[in-house]
């Protein structure tokens, strides 16, 4: 059995087929979707969606991309929608930091430290966002006041940060990044890291996986994560496979 523990099927790059990928993801033995919010207009999708198939389950939070139409008041709404669906979020998520985009850096900074407060507050996980951002993020969740750790997204970097991270609690998500050759200090940190801080994850509809650049990403490509991962560990698949499953178990809650 498998889980990915990221991916966007309530995008519109799934309006026309969603129903049949999430069957087919069945098939394949994937047998839960996380699906990470990214702005308060998609938790509604989420809900409804986790209500029509069973096997996805949500996150809620404010992802760095879609600060630009901030307001002061959806910290307050992102607090109370997650209130209201307290027994059925999984974390709260997915938020961070990214310097490779023109959003407000200050804006993000008050946004993920209000988030990760919000977190600790309800005792949930996080799913964590990052792009040239690994010294803010864990510097401020070493200040934080968190119960769990959660899972750091589409993780890259090197072995020390992976090993910063996994020390605060924190699961490393493994997807298509590590298909490319050239991710070498990545693939490195993934082949060292201990096997019950791994967990796979797809990002659909971005991040596509080496060989399928520019097509719409699915978590349909999860195997073919899977086996790129058993080429850098030396654990046999059944063990790896094993692990990945219940690692997302152990690092989200009401999985």
């Amino acid at each position: 059995m498998f889980i990915d523990s990221h991916c966007h099927i309530d995008f519109s790059e799934f309006d026309l087929d969603r129903a049949d990928v999430i069957k087919q993801c069945n098939k394949l033995g994937i047998s839960k979707l996380i699906v990470p919010g990214t702005r308060l207009a998609y938790f509604e999708r989420q809900l409804s969606l986790a209500n029509a198939f069973p096997s996805i389950r949500n996150a809620f939070g404010l992802h760095p991309y879609f600060l630009d139409s901030y307001q002061n008041s959806h910290l307050k709404k992102l607090e109370n929608s997650i209130e209201k669906n307290l027994e059925t979020l999984v974390a709260l998520g997915e938020i961070g930091l990214d310097k490779a985009i023109s959003i407000d850096w200050k804006l993000q900074l008050k946004v993920f430290q209000v988030q990760v407060e919000i977190a600790a507050h309800f005792e949930l996980p996080i799913i964590l966002h990052h792009r040239k951002s690994h010294n803010e993020i864990i510097q401020i969740l070493k200040q934080s006041q968190l119960k769990y750790g959660g899972i750091v997204h589409a993780f890259s970097g090197s072995l020390q940060v992976a090993e910063a991270y996994v020390e605060l609690g924190f699961a490393i998500g493994v997807g298509g990044g590590i298909t490319y050759p050239r991710a070498n200090k990545t693939r490195n940190a993934i082949q060292q890291i201990p096997v019950s801080s791994i967990v796979l994850e797809t990002d659909a509809p971005d991040m596509p996986i080496h060989g399928y650049q520019g097509l719409r990403n699915s978590p349909l490509k999860l195997p073919l994560v899977f086996d790129a991962l058993t080429k850098l560990r030396e654990e046999s698949k059944e063990e790896l496979q094993e692990a990945c499953f219940k690692n997302v178990h152990n690092h989200l809650i009401n999985v």
